[in-house]
Order: C-alpha cells, then sequence, then structure tokens
C-alpha cells in the first residue's frame, strides 16, 4: 500500500518512450561527426557523459536516430549477459542505437527518481522481457511496467539520497581497482611473471578469445638468481584417491571457478543419484585443475571445508613431494605464463571443448625458488589480496545496504524529510 499522496502508474503513463537508430555503417559522411551516439553496451546503471561513437549531423538527419535531451533514461532492451534490463541517464544531448529505449519523463517526474526505481527493478524488467518466449524487451513491454508516483519535492530528495550512497560505492569502486592495480603490480614483482588478465570482462585485445582465456606462445623470462628453472613434473605428482559409491551415502562434488575464483561446493548427491560413477576424493590442500575449464583459469586450493568431497576424472589432482609449496603454485596460476602453458597443454579445436592433458602441462619449465623465498612470498601475497577482498566485501555490503533502503524509500514505507519550505500545507 503507498501512503497518502503517493499513487500507482505505469511508465507509459509518465513517459514517453521511444528507441534511436543507426545511420547507414558504408557511409563515411555519417560517421566520426560531433553528436554522440550512445551503444547498449555503454548503458550500465551509470550517468553518460560521452559516448565511444560519434555520428555526424547527416546521420542523425538521413537515419532513425533521433537526438534526446539530458535527464533521459536509456534502457538496453537487447543484450547478451546482463546487458538487457540495465539503465542510464543521459547528462548530455545523445542519440542512440536502436536496441536501446529512450525514456523522456512528462512534467513533475524527477528522472532520478525513476532512475533509481528502474536500476532496483532490474531484475523483475529481465524477466518481464521473457514474456511470451520473447529474450528481449520492446516499448510496447516497458510502458507496462508498473511505477509508483510521489510528490515532486520527495521524489527528488529520495533520488538526492540514493545518490549519496551511489557516490560511496562508487569511491569504494575506485578503491577497489586501484587496489587491484597494486596486486597485479605486486604480483609480477614477487613472481617475475607478468599477471593474467584478471576476469571473464576483461578488455584486452585477446585475439578474439575471452578474456579469461590466455592463448599466446609462453615465454618464460629469464631465471632470477637463486630460483631453479625446472619442469614441475620435478615437484607436482597427480594423485588419484578412488571413492566406492554406496547408493544411499550422500557425498559433496565440488567445482572450481574461472578466472581463479577458487574450489566451491557445487552440489550434495547421493550415490545413486550421481551420474558419473568414477569418483576420487580430495584433500585440504589439494591443488585442483578442472581439465575442461583450465583454459579460463579454473584451478585452485581445496579449502579445509570441503576435504573428503569428490570429483571426477574431468579434474586433475596435484600434490607436492615438499619443494613446492602449492599456496605459491595457486599464485603462480595468476600469471600470463602459467595460463599459456595451460592452453598449450590443451586439445581441441574449440576453446569450450578443450581438454587439458597434466602430463603435457608437467613437462613445461617453470622458475621455482627455494621453499623458504615461496613461503614469504605467500605472505606477502596473502596480505595484500585480503586487502583486496576487503574493499569488495565492503562495496557489497553497501551495495546491500543501499538495496534495503531502496525497497523502503522507493515504494514510501519510509518517508523522507522534507525542508518546511517544500512541505504542501
Amino acid at each position: 500500500m503507498l501512503p497518502e499522496g503517493w499513487h500507482r502508474s505505469t511508465l507509459g503513463e509518465i513517459a514517453r518512450i521511444t528507441s534511436g537508430g543507426t545511420p547507414d555503417r558504408a557511409e563515411p559522411r555519417y560517421w566520426g561527426g560531433s553528436v554522440p551516439w550512445v551503444t547498449t553496451g555503454e548503458i550500465q546503471f551509470n550517468t553518460i557523459t560521452d559516448s565511444a561513437e560519434k555520428i555526424t549531423e547527416a546521420g542523425l538527419k538521413n537515419s532513425s536516430a533521433k537526438l534526446f535531451p539530458p535527464g533521459t533514461l536509456l534502457m538496453a532492451m537487447y543484450g547478451q549477459g546482463k546487458t538487457r534490463g540495465q539503465v542510464a541517464k543521459l547528462a548530455i544531448q545523445a542519440s542512440t542505437n536502436q536496441n536501446s529505449a529512450a525514456i523522456i519523463l512528462n512534467e513533475g517526474h524527477d528522472p532520478d527518481f525513476y532512475f533509481q526505481f528502474l536500476s532496483w527493478k532490474y531484475d523483475e524488467i529481465r524477466d518481464f522481457g521473457h514474456s511470451g518466449g520473447v529474450s528481449h524487451l520492446n516499448a510496447g513491454l516497458l510502458q507496462l511496467i508498473g511505477v509508483p508516483v510521489a510528490p515532486i519535492a520527495e521524489q527528488t530528495r529520495v533520488a538526492e539520497i540514493l545518490d549519496v550512497w551511489d557516490c560511496a560505492i562508487n569511491r569504494m569502486r575506485a578503491l577497489l581497482v586501484n587496489r587491484t592495480v597494486q596486486w597485479q603490480a605486486l604480483l609480477a614483482l614477487t613472481l617475475h611473471l607478468p599477471p593474467a588478465n584478471p576476469s571473464t570482462d576483461g578488455n584486452a585485445d585477446n585475439g578474439g578469445y575471452p578474456a579469461s582465456v590466455q592463448p599466446g606462445i609462453p615465454n618464460l623470462p629469464a631465471t632470477p638468481d637463486g630460483w631453479h628453472r625446472v619442469p614441475l613434473a620435478r615437484h607436482l605428482t597427480e594423485v588419484r584417491r578412488p571413492a566406492s559409491l554406496n547408493a544411499d551415502d550422500t557425498y559433496r562434488l565440488v567445482t572450481v571457478k574461472r578466472s581463479r575464483g577458487g574450489v566451491a561446493l557445487r552440489e550434495t548427491l547421493t550415490g545413486r543419484e550421481i551420474k558419473t560413477p568414477t569418483q576420487f576424493y580430495v584433500r585440504a590442500g589439494d591443488f585442483l585443475i578442472s581439465k575442461r575449464q583450465i583454459v579460463h583459469g579454473a584451478c585452485g586450493i581445496v579449502p579445509p571445508e570441503l576435504d573428503g568431497a569428490v570429483v571426477s576424472n574431468e579434474y586433475a589432482v596435484l600434490n607436492s613431494e615438499g619443494q613446492i609449496d602449492l599456496r605459491f603454485l595457486r599464485y603462480l596460476s595468476e600469471s600470463r605464463y602459467f595460463q599459456q602453458t595451460c592452453f598449450h597443454s590443451s586439445i581441441g579445436v574449440h576453446v569450450e571443448k578443450m581438454i587439458f592433458k597434466t602430463e603435457r602441462w608437467l613437462k613445461w619449465p617453470f622458475n621455482i625458488p627455494p621453499l623458504p623465498v615461496q613461503h614469504r612470498i605467500v605472505e606477502v601475497l596473502d596480505t595484500a589480496r585480503r586487502e583486496v577482498e576487503l574493499i569488495a566485501a565492503q562495496i557489497d555490503r553497501l551495495k546491500q545496504e543501499k538495496a534495503a533502503l531502496m525497497a523502503d524509500l522507493l515504494t514510501g514505507k519510509r518517508r523522507v524529510r522534507l525542508p518546511p519550505a517544500e512541505t504542501t500545507p
């Protein structure tokens, strides 16, 4: 139930909804001008102050592209992954492509308030786009989205409060980026190897491969003083601990996340529910490699809480003979050289179907320091990594707290205090 002074409406009743267009790519005089032209990839719950591409006045006049004023809300109607349903606000006059909806609010409706509301409703709007088997949004669907309408002064005040939270989150994100850059520099310095692409959504030019895949030729730098250049087979062995599955017993199955995201519980099943009967036990401290996903950086150390879980033969379980700390190996996996050796030790015609060959990979040479140096490197990198993780966790907490506040403020459950001059008698 909405509070007194609020009422329910639809987006179509409080705004004009249209879309843009794309000038002919084959006509050079339509491109490279001064008119900002926004694509769906630039709509990321943000305020748009510029665009990657520009069109000319001729391109604007000779296409279905339109010029939208500052304050227009843009929503991605198409797009893979998380793109569809994301919203942005124009801070400039700009045009868009046809895959973006332009939402121009009627007078008496604060764009910042509805930017926050549509951001809050992101998941519901994405589901809305699946209605009738259609996997995209359109202007007709957007017009049906239910919205609250509060007095304009209250809309503005709510938007201002939520903007303070956005500023705090953005500052923490900037700090996280800075700390991550420092982390990668420290990694390169201690391992004497350049770091790999940090995630699956990196922007580096990667020869058409996903950002997490490192397909280049492995090039091991010169061996630092006091280190030894040896094949990993000198220190690592693949271990197998066969698990005899009983139909009524339960087993924890683990998986390894891409981009060195760690070993995690996938599911808990009874013996009769496990489709692959050949399973092997893992122990805390094992180094685990997913043979199908290692080209994406899927490797990590089994944590204590997953000791005794099981994996199929789609995983390689590695142990050390004592002269290499598997935690040091985990940090080596953050290097580009490590990832490239994994790619070149895998066979297959498509990156998503490549199979890792452990025996081939163990023949690659690595620069390995003495064990005490490994321990020191692990200690330094552990400390730096914890700093990054703490900042990431703080961002998550801020986002959760903001989401709870949005649920109250955007529905009128919690009212804001207005200055006396703005309060309706």
